[in-house]
């Protein structure tokens, strides 16, 4: 293992994979099996008081008629608790029985079947999920979309997430020696609209090889999160807890790159990063997803330097990564997901991140100490 502040970048792959390949029999094959013998030892030590070390898996961009392998890789690594970031399924419909059916896909998939069995898992969703390709607030059903999507990831009836707009919540998990606060973002229940891109880095050569979506939505009454949900951070945020993990379908630490990302409405992500000193959040981590890559990027602030974890996709594969001069690490291409390890006692805690890809080769490990992101006694 690294010590704090070493890391990899890109190691060498033992073998690359076509989309064909990924899906294969063989393959699946291979990873079930390990994967159940792994299960049931991390199941022996389930029933165990807390231990020095948490482990968070997480990913997204799976769509529901690949044969979705990773999810038996995620397994064999018997983290503590899975995240689904969005996307989780490709629904893109107005027809609510097709969604359903499309959520089926996914939950009668042996792999997905593993995973569910051996490990917990919370999730939020992203465009896909949600409605279609880059939608926000104008969408006709998210309540019936919100409703599906809370059944299939058995979100209890007496959830707090049921009983308001939109999907947001949190949950607090912790080992002998920190608590760990993780925060669901719904970024798509309430965000304005986007804006055509209109030409605004036309001079800057970085972003000449592909074409822009979105410009900058400068209006400062535009927002991703809506009114309701900023308070509800800002409470969240306020609570004690050592280490924070927010949860973006979208990315939010990358510099503009005419896509989907917090980029698009600066003025909200400026509010994030305002938020965070001003209840003095200690131990801010985002993790994100969409893109169909995995990097980490680092925003430097005057409290702490804020990490955005990346980890895209389950299956789906994107052919190049835009420019971010925030980028610490990768950019992964092939399907991965995320984890992250916290681990020590009450002299140090590490906090270790690592992209996995389909072969289970280790593709990205950054670690840093608890401390270097707050003032922590721990």
């Amino acid at each position: 293992m690294l010590s704090f502040g070493q890391h990899t970048n890109d190691n060498p792959p033992k073998k690359t994979t076509n989309n064909s390949q990924k899906n294969s029999a063989s393959l699946y094959q291979q990873t079930i099996s390990k994967s159940i013998e792994k299960a049931a030892e991390h199941n022996r030590r389930s029933g165990q008081d807390l231990v020095n070390t948490f482990k968070i898996a997480f990913g997204s961009c799976g769509h529901q008629n690949n044969e979705l392998p990773i999810f038996n890789n995620v397994v064999n690594h018997q983290p503590d608790l899975f995240i689904f970031l969005g996307d989780n399924i490709y629904g893109d419909t107005k027809d609510m029985r097709e969604l359903k059916e499309k959520y089926n896909l996914l939950g009668n998939k042996p792999s997905y079947k593993n995973l569910k069995n051996n490990v917990p898992i919370i999730a939020t969703w992203d465009d896909h999920d949600y409605g279609w390709n880059d939608i926000g607030k104008d969408y006709k059903f998210k309540e019936e979309s919100k409703e599906i999507f809370l059944d299939f990831f058995n979100v209890p009836e007496n959830s707090p997430r049921r009983n308001h707009d939109g999907i947001y919540g949190s949950r607090n998990y912790k080992t002998s020696y920190v608590d760990i606060q993780i925060i669901l973002l719904d970024e798509r229940t309430f965000r304005d609209d986007l804006i055509k891109y209109n030409g605004d880095f036309k001079d800057d050569n970085r972003y000449s090889f592909y074409n822009q979506a979105y410009s900058p939505n400068n209006d400062i009454k535009a927002t991703i999160l809506g009114k309701e949900q900023w308070i509800w951070l800002e409470n969240e945020l306020s609570k004690p807890s050592d280490i924070r993990i927010i949860c973006s379908a979208t990315q939010f630490g990358i510099e503009w790159n005419g896509y989907e990302a917090w980029a698009n409405f600066p003025n909200e992500k400026q509010k994030m990063l305002d938020l965070i000193k001003e209840t003095k959040a200690q131990g801010v981590i985002f993790i994100s997803g969409d893109v169909h890559y995995s990097e980490i990027s680092k925003i430097e602030t005057e409290s702490y330097p804020i990490y955005d974890f990346t980890s895209s996709g389950l299956s789906s594969t994107w052919k190049f990564a835009t420019p971010n001069k925030n980028r610490i690490e990768g950019p992964i291409m092939e399907n991965n997901f995320g984890l992250i390890t916290v681990e020590g006692d009450n002299n140090k805690t590490a906090i270790i991140l690592e992209t996995w890809d389909i072969n289970d080769n280790q593709r990205i490990e950054y670690s840093f100490s608890l401390n270097d992101i707050g003032n922590h006694s721990k």
